[in-house]
């Protein structure tokens, strides 16, 4: 070797071990605050704070952390004047460390780092310096007055209430924060430009007894010298139309706005803006809008200038002053809405009739954006709908009495844009009357709307109609997660049920981070829960008390807040929610009949299988209070797993006695001695056996009894709302994992893949909703986006890839993946509170092969199938002979190990 290629060589030594250091080296990074990166505005008084690790070497923990809080970002990078220090805390903690320093004081912006220590004793630098910014945590730091529009005649449907006012500052301004919310939804501008990206601010919660306002830094909107601000309200879920029978003005009569503007000057002295007496108040372009209806704009009226300053309002109206409680406001919580996917036309047809169709491919939950250049007055009229009929027409009577509607009157100058902003529409094709010249695709597109979650899961395997009813559960979730979760989002009704967000909540946290989201949502199911206990059908309610208590339904009170627990680790959902769990388990104690929960109104197996012609006595009708008793059973069950996480001895012993008792009501009211059940149903022995409800030595040959009635339907499941989340778990469980994956891959009605195959983009409320002869099921109940029968993607996630969490928020997991149905490759991943989880296998030329990654920070137990005295390799070495691989052992014939953090490659013969 020549002294050149020597030199070469050792420089080319030198920069791989360069990288492989810095690949290894320890480093801390998406540091989050209360879900958020650097939020602003949140008044959770004792924030917690998570982090991830991040390092090139495998089975590293930390031992320790060690954080600190300032004012001052500069000072806090040098480590001075600090607010609050931790000291090196001994713990492997990561997750929602609490901050324990002095009272946060509203408006105050906190800066903040972490440094940990590893297992290794490797200590990483202080991170990133993130932050977090208080908003207005009493009601006497609002100094603004609730206002509202002085119009003649302002009612439901009326035109869209325009607010302003104009302002003058003297100074230069340092920095601005608008807080603001509404009666109604509110769209708000400074000196001509929107504030923010968030839409149907301020979102849907119990609004008499939880209003959200949401924070804005606004710094770069505001200028020395004369401003303008404007607000827009539409009606929304305040007073629009919600729900049936003209159920209108729910939470109020008037629309309203709240809007205080905070300004920091340069040389730090301050003032405020508010809304008060000295506003005014007018009507513009929109003339009509409605959750249901849609929006009507008559652009000939608007009025261009009206939010900037300088503009004459001398013939606006001033606003009346309310006498308003501020009692009720809290800060933001949940992801807001945002735009999110954009969609353009994959086709532009004409009917037979003569009417342009565009069609965007997918169906999903938004709005148009729509650009046209035509004469002043010329109407353009577009309707939405989610399916043709067979003879490729329009079809809407799915709808009901939502219009779904916009009405766009141009104002002939030259090319106009337009996009609504008071409603959401469910669709995959839109009906254009109207449009002047011929309708190209570059005039109209389609944006997505939904709560701003991350997607986090991502699952795939070698069947494309898999790979498509992934899709559709994804797409139904994100339809439908539009600030509540809500049924379906196109016809008169977009309700927060509860039985449907519960049966669905596990699997939308593998899809997408919904911590928040469901957090939001829950504190509003304790707010609307009836003094007895009682949990209503819907959250919020609008449908009145006595719409609550069905079994499947309000156990969405304890089955939610456990399965966030579990995905997330985060205890404070369960002591938040605590006090509700505990009193919907109270009602059903109180309600029930020595100990049978056998009285009341019930939904039962919503939607399940009915078959036109069954004389085998198999019919699929569950006893609506077996079923009753069995969601009793598993509340209880999570009451005691609750009250075991929060410490509460007596609760624990309580609900333990009460379990037995509800259980040994079940065998005497519901089974037979040699355990079968009244109801000889797929969801009877699936809930009995999901929830454990049966005698250890019954169980068995109840799930036969259960794979056998699915034989005799021909391989076809008859399973409702409530039995369908847990059927494939349960023939797993059981043992018939074959039959498991038979029902997932069959193609027939009533099956998963029925509607994937009849063409659908989003999950069916009913299992036919379009029939095999092409012809549609009644109408009254038939949403092609409903997200329910979705929650089939929890076991494709459990059980195809074997992902699945062991402890809370996966600090440790397990990766068990059972291959079947002809599969020959699955793969998933997962972002979970400490970092990036993927499971994925294939089989090629008889060789088993698994790609594992496993977050730094947490260990997992990894079950190889179908490997016992298989000669097993991890990146081609025996495992024997793998360092990192602490314990190996067999269950049966498959090989179990136990592993810490990093990324592994199984490979061994299948044969």
């Amino acid at each position: 070797m020549t002294f050149s290629m020597k030199i070469s060589t050792l420089v080319l030594s030198l920069l791989v071990m360069s990288v492989m250091s810095f690949a290894q080296k320890l480093q801390v990074q998406e540091l989050t605050c209360e879900y958020q990166d650097n939020p602003i505005g949140i008044d959770i008084e004792t924030p917690r704070f998570s982090w991830k690790l991040i390092t090139g070497q495998r089975a590293i923990t930390q031992k320790s952390y060690e954080l600190r809080v300032g004012l001052d970002q500069a000072a806090l990078a040098k480590g001075q004047n600090i607010l609050w220090h931790s000291g090196i805390v001994s713990s492997d903690q990561s997750v929602s460390v609490p901050y324990a320093g002095p009272p946060l004081t509203s408006r105050q912006r906190y800066y903040w780092q972490v440094k940990i220590a590893d297992n290794t004793n490797v200590v990483s630098r202080w991170s990133e310096i993130k932050y977090w910014e208080m908003g207005l945590l009493k009601s006497d730091d609002w100094t603004a007055s609730w206002i509202e529009p002085n119009i003649p005649g302002d009612s439901v449907g009326r035109p869209s209430p325009m607010l302003r006012s104009n302002f003058d500052l003297k100074k230069n301004v340092r920095s601005a924060r608008l807080y603001i919310t509404a009666h109604g939804l509110y769209e708000a501008h400074l000196n001509g430009q929107r504030v923010g990206d968030q839409y149907l601010s301020p979102g849907w919660t119990s609004y008499n007894k939880r209003l959200q306002y949401q924070t804005y830094d606004v710094t770069p909107l505001l200028k020395q010298g004369v401003n303008a601000a404007g607000v827009m309200l539409g009606d929304g879920w305040y007073r629009g139309h919600l729900a049936w029978e003209n159920n209108t003005n729910i939470y109020g009569k008037n629309l309203a706005v709240l809007f205080q503007l905070e300004i920091i000057y340069s040389d730090g002295t301050k003032e405020s803006v508010i809304s008060n007496e000295g506003w005014k108040c007018s009507t513009g372009a929109i003339t009509k809008s409605g959750i249901y209806y849609g929006e009507a704009y008559d652009a000939r009226l608007e009025i261009p200038e009206w939010v900037h300053a300088g503009f004459n309002d001398t013939e606006w109206k001033p606003v009346r002053v309310l006498a308003e409680s501020k009692k009720n406001l809290v800060a933001s919580y949940g992801p807001p809405v945002r735009k999110q996917e954009t969609f353009k036309p994959v086709k532009i047809s004409k009917t037979a009739s003569g009417e342009t169709i565009v069609d965007f491919g997918q169906n999903l939950v938004g709005w148009i954006n729509l650009k046209v250049t035509g004469s002043a007055g010329t109407q353009v009229t577009i309707h939405h709908a989610e399916v043709l009929d067979k003879d490729g027409n329009f079809y809407t009577e799915n709808l009901r009495a939502a219009d779904q509607e916009i009405l766009y009157t141009l104002k002939g100058s030259g090319q106009e844009i337009y996009e609504p902003r008071f409603s959401f529409f469910g669709f995959r094709y839109v009906r254009v009357k109207g449009f002047p010249g011929e309708l190209k695709p570059e005039n109209i597109i389609a944006i997505a709307l939904y709560s701003d979650m991350k997607t986090t899961g991502k699952f795939s395997t070698s069947n494309a109609l898999l790979n498509q009813l992934q899709h559709n559960i994804l797409w139904g979730q994100k339809g439908n997660f539009v600030d509540v979760p809500t049924d379906c989002p196109q016809r008169d009704e977009r309700l927060g049920w509860t039985g449907d967000a519960q049966a669905f909540s596990r699997t939308a946290a593998y899809n997408m981070d919904v911590a928040a989201f469901f957090g939001k949502w829950l504190k509003d199911l304790s707010a609307d829960q009836v003094e007895d206990g009682r949990v209503p059908f819907v959250i919020p309610n609008v449908l009145g008390k006595n719409a609550s208590a069905s079994a499947g339904w309000a156990d969405a009170a304890t089955i939610i807040p456990w399965n966030m627990y579990m995905a997330y680790g985060d205890k404070r959902i369960l002591e938040q929610q605590y006090e509700s769990m505990k009193a919907w388990v109270g009602y059903i104690e109180k309600t029930a009949i020595n100990d049978l929960w056998n009285t009341g109104f019930h939904f039962g197996d919503w939607l399940f299988y009915r078959p036109l012609d069954d004389n085998d006595g198999r019919a699929a009708v569950t006893d609506k209070y077996l079923i009753a008793q069995c969601f009793w059973a598993h509340s209880t069950q999570l009451m005691i797993n609750t009250a075991s996480v929060l410490n509460k001895k007596d609760d624990v012993s309580h609900y333990t006695n009460s379990l037995k008792k509800i259980k040994d009501a079940f065998a005497r009211e519901y089974m037979t001695a040699s355990g079968r059940l009244v109801s000889s149903t797929q969801t009877a022995y699936v809930l009995a056996l999901q929830f454990d409800m049966l005698p250890e030595n019954l169980r068995a040959q109840s799930a036969d009894r259960l794979a056998q009635n699915i034989k005799d339907y021909g391989n076809h499941l008859t399973t409702g709302f409530l039995g369908t989340p847990y059927l494939c778990e349960v023939l797993t469980r059981f043992g018939h994992n074959d039959l498991a994956y038979t029902l997932l891959l069959q193609e027939t009605y009533p099956s998963w893949l029925y509607p994937v195959k009849m063409g659908a983009t989003t999950i069916w409320e009913r299992w036919d909703g379009i029939k095999t002869d092409s012809t549609f099921q009644t109408p009254g109940m038939n949403s092609f986006n409903h997200y329910a029968y979705g929650a089939i993607g929890d076991w494709m996630y459990r059980t195809i890839t074997g992902l699945k969490e062991v402890s809370p928020g996966y600090k440790e997991l397990m990766i068990a993946p059972k291959p079947g149905g002809k599969l020959t490759r699955a793969s998933a991943e997962l972002t979970t509170v400490y970092g990036q989880v993927k499971s994925s296998w294939t089989i090629e030329d008889d060789i088993f092969k698994l790609d594992v990654v496993i977050p730094v920070n947490t260990s997992a137990q990894v079950i190889l199938p179908n490997a016992a005295s298989r000669k097993i390799t991890e990146r081609y070495i025996d495992i024997s002979k793998v360092k990192v691989i602490k314990e190996v052992s067999t269950i049966g014939q498959d090989v179990k190990l136990k592993l810490g953090s990093g990324t592994y490659h199984f490979e061994y013969p299948v044969k």
